[in-house]
């Protein structure tokens, strides 16, 4: 109910600007139901009763349903709050989690719940991210066990483990819940993003390969933690394409015009940086063809007509 909304427009914002991909965001309608779907037993502190029927009506009609109506991936978030955020824990507990992601907001924790997210977090062998959040003004008791299980949790030596804690400052227990869902998108898409200044610096061009291998092994990421072949964004052949021209690495913007070219055969974008290696390689001919074939083809965000014509203008003017 009131999660649906904060989360849905996190996710249209992020998307947009590509920081994350497109998703599927099902809300579950719980207006009249949220205390006994939640319910677990005394004793075991696992789902009991109604709450059983809620936790196999996600996993076993719930998600099915979704997978066969739409084009899903294997990675799916699963966020919940207070009594939901303890709830989504149980997904954690089968042997082959349900989620990738849990977004864990001021939860109400059962008894036995933070010592079991410890033990389970330390051998899980599936890529698991795990977000939870509490504030300084959240509810005092809820408060006192999210930091021991933060205390738990932060120092696990586990990597496929990926965790982020979070405590505000100046927010209750509910107005936490804005400050958190984005943060949370933000850490478990980190690795989606596209190359911004402090990638390129820190890790671009210090990294032990060349520019290309950084771009392939970016992308080999993202298909690897969240189960899809991203096409490569014009953004990240700007950025290799800097480092290459930076570490003089003709053979890695040879390999990039070709990616290029593949990747969109429609747009001037193939035909820029074909041209830009046979320039880099001092084949000025040759980068003239491809720089005015490229005016035959679509712009894109960054390249239009005058910036192949002012790289045609500067090789004929300087008589190459």
């Amino acid at each position: 109910d009131y999660l649906f909304e904060p989360v849905a427009g996190n996710i249209d914002y992020q998307s947009y600007w590509n920081d994350m991909p497109d998703c599927i965001i099902v809300g579950v309608n719980q207006a009249t139901t949220r205390l006994s779907d939640f319910e677990f037993n005394d004793e075991t502190y696992l789902p009991s009763q109604n709450g059983a029927t809620f936790f196999e009506f996600i996993s076993l009609e719930l998600l099915p349903y979704i997978n066969e109506k739409y084009n899903t991936t294997p990675f799916r978030i699963i966020v919940g709050h207070d009594l939901g955020a303890n709830f989504i824990s149980y997904y954690i507990f089968k042997e082959d989690p349900l989620f990738s992601a849990y977004i864990a907001l001021s939860p109400e924790f059962a008894q036995e719940t933070p010592n079991r997210l410890a033990n389970r977090f330390e051998v899980v062998e599936k890529e698991l991210f795990y977000y939870l959040a509490t504030s300084d003004a959240d509810i005092t008791d809820l408060r006192t066990t999210i930091v021991e299980t933060d205390n738990k949790l932060k120092n696990l030596e586990n990597s496929k483990f990926h965790y982020n804690f979070d405590d505000f400052n100046d927010a209750n227990h509910y107005s936490l819940v804005g400050q958190a869902i984005p943060k949370a998108l933000n850490e478990i898409f980190r690795k989606y993003k596209p190359i911004n200044g402090k990638e390129y610096r820190e890790e671009v061009l210090t990294y032990s390969g060349t520019p290309f291998e950084y771009l392939e092994k970016k992308y080999d990421d993202i298909e690897y933690y969240y189960g899809f072949r991203k096409p490569v964004i014009e953004n990240d052949l700007r950025a290799i394409a800097a480092a290459c021209k930076k570490n003089k690495d003709d053979d890695s913007l040879g390999k990039l015009a070709k990616l290029a070219r593949k990747t969109y055969p429609e747009s001037m974008i193939g035909a820029y940086y074909n041209g830009l290696y046979f320039e880099a390689i001092g084949n000025y001919k040759k980068a003239l063809q491809r720089y005015q074939s490229g005016l035959l083809l679509a712009p894109s965000q960054f390249l239009d007509k005058d910036v192949l014509l002012d790289k045609i203008y500067k090789i004929k003017e300087e008589g190459f």
